[in-house]
């Protein structure tokens, strides 16, 4: 019972951390560009992916079928590596984010505490003291950085700043839940 505990109060703090990184801090922002999205964008974005539907699209990228094909990936490598590139989430209905965060908070609240609690199993596996079970949970959330923020740095361009800020919310959310499940899985009386 005592993990269980352990990994809904690191849930709560990572869920808050998460929310003050996002709203009073610039962390949440770092490498987006957000402003008013221009119609004509959106429009040749949905001619484009006619009949594809909701997903994620990387804009030039060829076919399966020139994938599949040494000489034709050389041409297309050649007609478009130097063109511009966007790796676009494209939702044609809309983001349901914009008028009701409920579901979405929800769910992301659930997802903190799902690892917070994977991370208080770990934490507790052995006779370790308050330091070395925070320092677990800040290499679980390095890990966490390294298994999918880099990689989005590195194929597909997501930006620098972006990356960067996803290790400082990461790190910091994963030391500040760590302290506080520390704190608790080595309380006397358990």
């Amino acid at each position: 019972m005592r993990i269980v505990i352990a990994g809904i109060l690191g849930g709560i703090v990572m869920f808050v951390w998460g929310a003050l990184a996002h709203t009073a801090l610039p962390l949440g922002q770092q490498g987006m560009h957000l402003g008013t999205p221009s119609k004509a964008t959106l429009s040749a974005l949905a001619q484009d992916s006619a009949g594809a539907g909701a997903g994620i699209y990387m804009l030039p990228s060829p076919t399966n079928e020139v994938m599949g094909d040494e000489k034709a990936m050389e041409a297309f490598a050649a007609e478009h590596g130097k063109d511009a590139y966007a790796f676009v989430v494209y939702q044609p209905g809309g983001n349901p984010a914009m008028t009701d965060m409920g579901p979405n908070l929800i769910r992301q609240f659930g997802s903190d505490t799902l690892a917070a609690l994977l991370a208080a199993f770990v934490m507790s596996l052995g006779a370790l003291g308050f330091g070395k079970r925070v320092m677990i949970a800040g290499t679980m959330g390095l890990f966490s950085w390294l298994t999918t923020n880099v990689p989005y740095w590195n194929w597909y361009g997501f930006p620098l700043d972006f990356t960067v800020a996803g290790l400082i919310e990461l790190l910091v959310g994963w030391l500040l839940a760590g302290a506080a499940m520390a704190w608790w899985l080595g309380r006397k009386g358990r």
